[in-house]
């Protein structure tokens, strides 16, 4: 990255901290009223303001990155985008930028992007909180050894996940999950011997359980491919600073079949085979996709430069 790129990243992330420093004041304020009014009517309605100050947020951080970073953004959509519906959304991770692009793309096309995180991000300052404030599912895992020495923990991230994700059945809601779990880089595609050119493998297991704990209510998948320039740096910082330029984004929309959400995932291995099988089917697609259209932008950059 240049100077100049580094110059605007530190114009981009200040803006961007000034955004949410202004906007976490009436959310918090909203978020006390509803600790204070247990009103389940009361509640509804001012979870909706909260999801309104969210996308506010979402819309002018969106208006800093057009001014600041101004990406050129090609963009594909083979889905019908609307905000009365549920969503279960997922994208290729390669970048913390990766959520800055959903959000430039989903937000109020669809109903506000909601994560599963982890429990000790909830200690993150000013957003571990608004997280908390928009309901956003906040997960506590346990591991096996965990579980060997308290089997009374045994279901109960399921038991706490599907009980957070009650209060989505209110009103319309998209639940983000990256299948791969991690973000991309060359170590760990080595480290999983991943089968695929330009993915990690998938985690099955991280997808069932959001089916699991919805009930049923996620009957539409967003697939969203994000593909970065080949050569180019995939941190935030590249991505605000303006070095990142030509950003491809698809977006497909897929039915989630029914028996996706019925099974076991941990207890029955031909349900587990079967989603691991379906996820798999999805990561083979986009791994096709992403090659063919570096390959198509490679023989129009070759194209374009003309002989020698």
């Amino acid at each position: 990255m240049s100077l100049w790129n580094h110059a605007r990243a530190g114009i981009a992330y200040l803006l961007l901290f000034l955004n949410t420093l202004v906007l976490v004041i009436p959310l918090y304020a909203l978020t006390l009223l509803k600790i204070l009014i247990p009103w389940q009517p009361v509640q509804v309605r001012l979870a909706r303001m909260l999801v309104w100050i969210a996308e506010l947020w979402c819309s002018i951080n969106n208006g800093i990155i057009a001014l600041i970073s101004r990406p050129r953004w090609h963009l594909e959509i083979d889905a019908e985008l609307r905000r009365d519906r549920w969503y279960l959304v997922t994208a290729n991770h390669q970048s913390w930028a990766d959520i800055l692009i959903l959000q430039r793309f989903c937000n109020r096309r669809i109903p506000l992007l909601k994560f599963f995180l982890k429990q000790e991000l909830i200690r993150v300052p000013l957003l571990g909180q608004a997280w908390w404030a928009l309901d956003f599912p906040f997960m506590k895992r346990y591991s096996k050894a965990e579980l060997e020495r308290n089997p009374e923990l045994r279901g109960k991230d399921v038991e706490t996940t599907r009980k957070a994700c009650e209060k989505f059945a209110y009103f319309p809601t998209s639940v983000m999950n990256f299948f791969e779990g991690t973000r991309l880089t060359r170590a760990k595609q080595q480290s999983q011997q991943s089968p695929f050119r330009h993915l990690l493998r998938p985690r099955a297991g991280g997808t069932a359980f959001t089916l699991n704990a919805m009930g049923g209510t996620l009957k539409r998948l967003l697939d969203v491919t994000i593909i970065y320039p080949p050569g180019t740096p995939r941190t935030l910082s590249a991505f605000l600073g303006g070095a990142v330029r030509d950003i491809r984004v698809i977006i497909r929309e897929r039915t989630i079949p029914e028996w996706t959400w019925q099974g076991d995932y941990e207890n029955d291995p031909d349900f587990r085979a079967r989603m691991q099988e379906w996820i798999n089917g999805i990561w083979e697609e986009k791994d096709t996709l992403i090659e063919a259209r570096l390959r198509a932008s490679a023989s129009t950059a070759d194209a374009g430069q003309g002989p020698a």
